[in-house]
């Protein structure tokens, strides 16, 4: 791995403790590549050979069962995985591939669990990753079960809408099918969603998402940090 590319992963808060021998020792063993659109990363029950982690680009996280598959999540630049299953040296429990052109660096497996024996600031700063990962999960799991499907679209909508800025108008950033699954839908429950969603002063112009009335949307949406706070 070339020293730029280094450079951008030892600031992400995974890495960033490390003592600098171990970093270095673990630099050398990965490598930077780049993938078109479309490919295949990891299989879902594969053995879990690296630690991936995005530079540029989107990939998308997902899983399969009885003829049927699921979008888990979509990670971008300065995401990781599978951080678990490195550490465990389990299976992957999910698939991944590239959502558009990405740049990834790809840390051996075996080399990121011997820096996290001998290496108090990455081991501290996995526990909290992967604890990171547990409440996400937990909100995940909350969000599906507890929230009506059109609630579920408005409060992915509102954090949107907020992280643009409050402007108004913003992409969706991701194709309608992901997202459907991602949000536990069938496509045509989303486009239902999207239609109730009229009512709340929200239209679609394809990927063109306008909220022109924001707290009407947020009354839908009825949103919590104990759900819906990515820090929280």
């Amino acid at each position: 791995m070339k020293s730029a590319a280094a450079l951008e992963i030892r600031s992400l808060p995974l890495f960033r403790d490390m003592a600098d021998a171990t970093f270095d020792h673990l630099a050398k063993s990965a490598y930077l590549q780049s993938f078109p659109p479309q490919i295949e990363l990891i299989a879902e029950g594969d053995p879990s050979d690296f630690l991936h982690v995005v530079i540029d680009g989107a990939v998308e996280l997902f899983a399969g069962w009885s003829e049927r598959d699921t979008t888990m999540t979509t990670i971008g630049p300065a995401g990781t995985f599978i951080l678990a299953a490195t550490i465990k040296d389990a299976p992957y429990l999910m698939s991944a591939r590239t959502l558009q052109k990405s740049r990834i660096i790809l840390a051996p497996s075996e080399d990121v669990r011997a820096a996290f024996a001998r290496d108090n600031g990455f081991a501290r700063a996995v526990v909290n990753e992967l604890a990171q990962g547990y409440r996400a999960v937990i909100k995940s799991t909350k969000n599906l079960k507890l929230r009506t499907a059109i609630e579920r679209l408005a409060n992915y909508l509102l954090h949107l809408h907020l992280s643009s800025g409050d402007v108004g108008s913003f992409d969706l950033g991701i194709e309608k099918r992901l997202l459907a699954s991602y949000l536990g839908m069938t496509p045509e429950s989303l486009s239902r969603a999207i239609r109730g969603l009229q009512d709340y002063g929200v239209s679609f112009d394809g990927a063109r998402v306008t909220v022109n009335d924001p707290d009407s949307l947020a009354g839908l949406a009825k949103p919590t940090p104990l759900i819906d706070d990515p820090t929280h």
